[in-house]
């Protein structure tokens, strides 16, 4: 069994090294002539996709193969007032570039789309704000000619009871584009949505699951994980990538929603031990406040504390 750990969006071993810059639509409309306003948007994007290369050429650098980009990569993607922002076919060599990195290094890509993405909203809205946004995940993996990419998305919305806003997302899924829907990987959430339902739905649909440990401590109906585990494993069957995990540790007690700054190895080595029997290579991303520290800051630790592992780089080890 070979465990990947990855990290999310920003290094801190880069610390003047950012892909998120943004540009607030206050500002973009404070900015009166038009070609102004492009080049400012088209400035902070170069400096944001330069900014993504340096981050992964650093993941080559210190064998971490797992990695998500930001959600904040393009300022104003998906505005709907900002119609005249051509940014595909701008920075279409960027994108290639930064693709051609990650295939020719073999690192795991994957985005998360922010919370506001809520396909089974009861709001026409919301949900056409949500498709807006999800077709902005699903042109950069076009972009940068990585097929395998995946969107991590939260059930979203319980407005009307859970069994009602399960369904409305099974109806909305039914109308999105192939595009995003071939992309999609459900995640359980730390407040409405639980494991055991998010597996449902996985089922329902034929989508991968991604299974958060730290929401499930939070949110659960006393499922145990020898159950859940490979009935979550089992969404995964038939892709080309392994299957994906969600860790973090809370801050302070138990059910703290929280991200603390690093994560608990003890912790950690017991969620391993869980997964073990089922013989499977996963990947983790590790959602710690720290990022890429607390991902090199657990492996030194697991080293010290699991001499039997085989540790076979910085970020990848085998049991």
């Amino acid at each position: 069994m070979r465990v990947r750990l990855g990290y999310v969006a920003i290094s801190l071993n880069l610390p003047k090294v950012t892909s998120s810059s943004n540009v607030t639509y206050t500002l973009y409309q404070k900015i009166v002539l038009k070609e102004k306003r492009l080049d400012k948007l088209k400035s902070v994007t170069l400096t944001n996709l330069d900014d993504l290369y340096k981050i992964l050429q650093y993941n080559v650098k210190r064998n971490m193969h797992f990695y998500r980009i930001t959600s904040a990569l393009v300022p104003l993607a998906t505005h709907p007032e900002v119609s005249d922002w051509n940014y595909r076919k701008i920075f279409n060599r960027d994108f290639e570039r930064i693709g051609r990195l990650i295939r020719e290094n073999d690192i795991r890509v994957d985005t998360h789309p922010n919370e506001f993405n809520v396909l089974n909203s009861t709001k026409p809205d919301v949900v056409e704000s949500s498709i807006r946004n999800l077709w902005f995940h699903a042109h950069l993996f076009e972009d940068i000619h990585y097929p395998e990419g995946k969107m991590v998305l939260h059930v979203g919305s319980g407005e009307g009871g859970r069994d009602a806003a399960l369904e409305r997302f099974v109806n909305n899924f039914g109308k999105i584009p192939t595009e995003i829907g071939k992309k999609l990987i459900l995640e359980n959430d730390d407040k409405t949505f639980t494991a055991s339902e998010t597996l449902s739905l996985c089922r329902t649909l034929n989508l991968p699951m991604v299974f958060d440990i730290h929401h499930h401590n939070c949110n659960n109906n006393g499922e145990p994980l020898e159950e859940l585990l490979p009935k979550i494993l089992s969404t995964w069957d038939g892709e080309i990538l392994p299957p994906k995990f969600h860790f973090s540790s809370p801050r302070e007690s138990p059910q703290d929603r929280k991200h603390s700054d690093f994560i608990n190895a003890e912790d950690f080595v017991k969620f391993i031990e869980s997964l073990k029997p089922y013989g499977k290579d996963i990947d983790i991303m590790l959602e710690a406040k720290q990022k890429d520290l607390a991902l090199l800051k657990l492996m030194e630790e697991l080293r010290n504390i699991k001499k039997e592992w085989r540790f076979i780089d910085t970020s990848t080890f085998e049991i």
